[in-house]
This record gives C-alpha cells, structure tokens and sequence, in this order.
C-alpha cells in the first residue's frame, strides 16, 4: 500500500481527489444544492447554493479528516497514540468525529478564543481538548510539541494533500447535480477547501472564485508577494477562517488558469450571513457568509452563468440571528 504523502508537496493532483471520492464514499453525507428562485441574484446568473454545512459535523471539514484517516488505516500508518490537530474549531471537529467513527484516539488543540459551542461538541465526540494561546499558530505550536512527544499522528486543519483531496469530494458532487456549471465560489481560510475544489474545478472547465474577508487575506497575501506570508488576523470570521498563511497547495491552485481571488468586507459578511438567516431560515457561519458576500460586486457573474456558492459551515452560536425574532 503506497503511503500517505507528505504536506510538503505542492501541487495537489486530480487523481488524489478521485481516491479520496473512493474512501469517503458512504460515509460522508453528499451535499445538497438548492437552486435560489428565479431571479433571486437580481443580476442576470443562475445561482445555486451548496449546502455543505448540512455534513457531519456541521462543515465540509468531515471530508479531509475522513480521507486523512482511512489513508493512513490504508497505508497501516495509524500509530497507537492516534491522532492530533490543532484548529480554530472546524478542522478538530472533523477529526474527532472521523476518529471516533474509526476507532481512533483524537488530541485537539484550539486558541483561548474558539467558540464554546465548538469546544462543548469536541468534547462530545470524545476527543480529549486542549486550549492553548489566541490565535491558531499558538495552538498548531503546541500542537506540534506534542506530537513529537508522543509519538501521534500530526493532522492539519488545512495544509495536507489528504485534508485538501478530500475537501475536494465536494466539487465532484456539485459537478454531478450540475454538469453544465460555470462558476464555483468558496470562502479560503488557509486554503484547504480552495486547493480541493479549483483541482477539481478545473478539471471539468469550471472556473473557482476564492473568496477571504479583507482582514484575513492570506491567499490575496501570497499571490501579492509570490509565495506564502503571514498576515494579520483580525475579522469576523477569524475563527474559522483566521489562518497566517496559506499553503503552499493553495498558491499553486490560485495560480492556475480559470482562478479568481477576491476580498470582501466584514460589514458585508455580517450583512449577508444575517440575510441568509431573514430570507431562508439559514444559519451559517460568517465563513459561510463570506462566499456568499463576494456576490455581485467582488465578483460580478455574466447574464446566464451558472454561479454555485459553498455554504461551507454552521457551527456557530446563532443567538445574535435568532434573539430579535
């Protein structure tokens, strides 16, 4: 069995998209799209909405931790330590939940800041959880320290061939309920979600747009100097996608013919994420949101394109939606 590649690659390929379709096959939950009603853009396109954030775990994070495990089951590479991750909440659900679902021991190591919501369903899933600085580097830090000492398998939220090939499963089952699309738009964090969608995207002659809140624009960053930089943290939709820097993957994918990136503001995030909410009783992350936000004016789609927008999470505290109804 060949073994699991390493995160330091580069390029993510086509072929590691299919097999990860194989091993999440049955055990992750395919997406629904839901076309918006006739007109609903206001601006001449055809949109349709991924409702990702229905999947286990309530994220398309269940893909890449559900390929990242069954690889290294594979590939006999499972230590007995099991597994561990630092995230800002998403990534270490996933991994929880997929080492439960696989009989594996998980150690998740989030910031001081992450939702409770996050941390209480963490727990839930059985993972043992460890808070450690404010921001998603001091975690991954720690997180490291202890992989080293105790012999764990180190997983990523997001910069991993397998976590991205397996994020990358989503765009195969939207290209499937709609062949003829144009356009696909999601949110980019470290890049993860991104590397695996525009590897398969472009592979069926769809375009990607990548999307990142004005203050947490590391994929804007890289492209701006060439390569991969930290950058200041300050958003919104820090918690989920509040990473320094993005990876190496998402750079090479950005690069690509067919690639749009895109900034949006948090004012903008805020609004639509509460719009998703008053409109149609859909509560989403302002991760979510940020997709959606690029519409139409970071991104103004042509008369006719068929435009679909990855609604990629739900885990979120929704009083600040629900508590003036």
């Amino acid at each position: 069995m060949e073994s699991p590649r390493s995160s330091q690659a580069q390029a993510l390929s086509y072929g590691e998209v299919k097999r990860a379709v194989e091993r999440v096959a049955g055990h992750v939950r395919p997406v629904t799209v839901a076309p918006a009603e006739p007109g609903a853009s206001g601006h001449g396109h055809e949109l349709f909405l991924a409702l990702e954030f229905l999947q286990h775990t309530g994220s398309f994070k269940a893909r890449g931790a559900w390929n990242f495990l069954r690889a290294h089951a594979e590939a006999g590479t499972l230590p007995d330590a099991g597994v561990t991750i630092a995230s800002g909440g998403n990534a270490g659900l996933a991994c929880a939940w997929a080492a439960r679902e696989q009989g594996v021991r998980a150690t998740v190591f989030l910031p001081v800041t992450a939702p409770k919501v996050k941390v209480d369903r963490l727990v839930g899933y059985g993972a043992e959880v460890r808070l450690v600085g404010t921001e998603y580097a001091e975690a991954l830090a720690a997180c490291e320290t202890f992989a080293a000492r105790s012999g764990a398998l180190a997983s990523h939220a997001y910069d991993h061939p397998l976590i991205a090939a397996g994020a990358g499963t989503l765009l195969e089952e939207i290209h499937a309920r709609v062949p003829d699309l144009d356009t696909v738009v999601v949110s980019v964090g470290g890049g993860g979600l991104f590397a695996g969608v525009a590897t398969a995207a472009r592979q069926h002659g769809i375009r990607t747009v990548a999307v990142e809140p004005e203050r947490c624009r590391a994929l804007d960053a890289a492209l701006e100097a060439g390569t991969p930089v930290d950058v200041p943290v300050d958003s919104v939709a820090a918690d989920s996608l509040g990473a320094r820097r993005a990876s190496a993957a998402a750079l090479h994918a950005a690069l690509q013919d067919g690639v749009r990136s895109v900034l949006v503001p948090d004012d903008e995030i805020v609004r639509v994420r509460r719009a998703l909410w008053d409109d149609r009783r859909l509560a989403v992350e302002h991760a979510a949101a940020t997709a959606l936000a690029a519409l139409p004016h970071a991104y103004r789609p042509s008369p006719g394109e068929k435009v679909c927008v990855v609604l990629c999470g739900a885990n979120t505290d929704p009083t600040d939606l629900v508590a003036d109804v």
